[in-house]
């Protein structure tokens, strides 16, 4: 029952995190909104997709030796 309530109360907490957001964030997401634009701001894309670069290029051997052993499997 305590790992229950724990469970529950850590939920609850990160609930909290989820809908945090910049101010600056917040403020470029409003603006775009009442000019009527949808488009993503590009700094935001910029720091969503660099991290993807950076495992891409420390994980590669194990990415291509993946698909490699993928491509050798018999159905």
């Amino acid at each position: 029952m305590k790992k229950v309530i724990l469970i529950l109360g850590f939920l609850y907490y990160a609930g909290f995190n989820i809908l945090a957001q910049c101010s600056q964030c917040k403020a470029i997401a409003e603006q775009d909104a009442e000019d009527g634009g949808s488009s993503i701001n590009t700094g935001i894309l910029y720091i969503m997709v660099i991290p993807y670069i950076i495992l891409f290029v420390v994980f590669r051997k194990k990415i291509f030796g993946l698909f490699k052993s993928l491509k050798n499997r018999d159905f």
